[in-house]
């Protein structure tokens, strides 16, 4: 099964990241099945959320489901099996050369998918994604080797990309698109009508690429779940809290800006975005994170699952809307993107590198300016 253009990710709640409350495993659980019962059906999940966790409570949560009734997504990459965790780093990419040479790749994605998918209670995953990879990952032929290897494997049918956990990775995607693109069915990026960029600056790549894509943070940090007012308070801990000061006030200040358009159609904040989203030709499925936010009269996640599972599968925007949306929400250069850059001098983190020529050539040739 492909995924379908709503998707759920295990993510969500506030137990494996730190947005708003953190659920129960017990309102977990009923959120995920909730999620299944409002007509979501892809759902996306990772082995190191939780050191597996995550994969089990999904596991539990769609047990009495008929598993070819959704699509399971997986991700790997973070080796927690023998890497040690470096505190908000977390845990080295399995491609790491500390850890093993490339030809063990093939071996430990195969144990990986394996214990991920006992977790999951299942025997296959549908798409499998390189979680986070470091920059091996985006340039080496061995680790897309190995990646195919999980469908020679009976792993799973469909192969993809998943960069993060910050923004960016923009050039590093493209050339990966171009040189391994046919092994490639999907891409997940950050996408919404507050963050245009950079997301949109790969698009048209992975359209050439024939490859789809998954779109991730569509609720910019909860602002599209239409809760959070001026001053809104966060839970301590909350990770939204190391965002820059006022971003909540800016962002709602513009999705105000968007509301002739979010009123013309009658949709709902979530829904406005999303559908946004989806109006662009690659993207296929989003992925909003979902969360309850502290306070007595917060929303409760569960209305938020339910609005969201009547997601339309079409948008209603023309491309002048979708173009004055991207305006509105304009977010060029508000922040350091990950991944290669002419800041760096040499590798010192699993997310930053230094820039190479054939990124800087890719750059040229798409347009993309020389500013890196």
């Amino acid at each position: 099964m492909d995924l379908t253009h709503n998707a759920f990710g295990t993510w969500s709640g506030g137990r494996f990241m730190h947005f708003g409350e953190s659920l129960t495993e017990e309102r977990f659980i009923s959120l995920i099945r909730l999620a299944y019962d409002s007509g979501i059906r892809t759902f996306v999940t990772s082995d190191v959320y939780g050191v597996g966790r995550a994969d089990q409570i999904l596991g539990q949560a769609l047990n009495d489901f008929d598993r070819e009734s959704y699509c399971l997504v997986g991700m790997l990459g973070h080796d927690i099996y023998e890497g040690k965790r470096e505190g908000s780093k977390g845990y080295p990419r399995f491609s790491n050369p500390s850890l093993r040479s490339a030809s063990e790749y093939s071996s430990f994605l195969k144990m990986a998918a394996e214990k991920s998918l006992e977790n999951c209670s299942a025997n296959k995953f549908d798409l499998v994604m390189l979680h986070n990879p470091d920059e091996k990952g985006y340039n080496d032929p061995a680790v897309w080797d190995a990646m195919s290897e999980l469908k020679v494997a009976g792993f799973t049918d469909r192969l993809g990309i998943a960069p993060g956990p910050a923004n960016g990775f923009t050039l590093d995607l493209i050339y990966s698109f171009e040189q391994f693109g046919e092994l490639m069915d999907w891409a997940m990026i950050i996408l919404n009508p507050l963050e245009p960029w950079p997301g949109r600056l790969c698009l048209k790549a992975a359209e050439n690429a024939g490859i789809d894509i998954l779109t991730r943070v569509v609720d910019y940090g909860g602002i599209f779940h239409g809760t959070m007012k001026p001053d809104h308070e966060f839970r301590a801990g909350d990770h939204r809290t190391y965002r820059p000061s006022g971003w909540v006030e800016e962002g709602l200040r513009r999705v105000d800006n968007m509301r002739s358009i979010i009123d013309k159609y009658d949709l709902s904040e979530l829904h406005f975005s999303c559908l946004w989203n989806l109006s662009h030709t690659p993207v296929r499925s989003v992925v909003p994170t979902f969360i309850q936010e502290a306070g007595d009269d917060a929303k409760p996640i569960e209305d938020l699952v339910r609005e969201y599972g009547t997601l339309p599968i079409e948008s209603p925007f023309s491309q002048a809307e979708v173009d004055e949306i991207a305006a509105i929400g304009d977010n060029t250069g508000c922040m350091m993107l990950k991944g290669a850059s002419n800041r760096h001098a040499e590798s010192l983190r699993p997310d930053e590198w230094p820039m190479r020529p054939e990124l800087m050539e890719l750059a040229d040739r798409h347009g993309l300016g020389s500013e890196w």
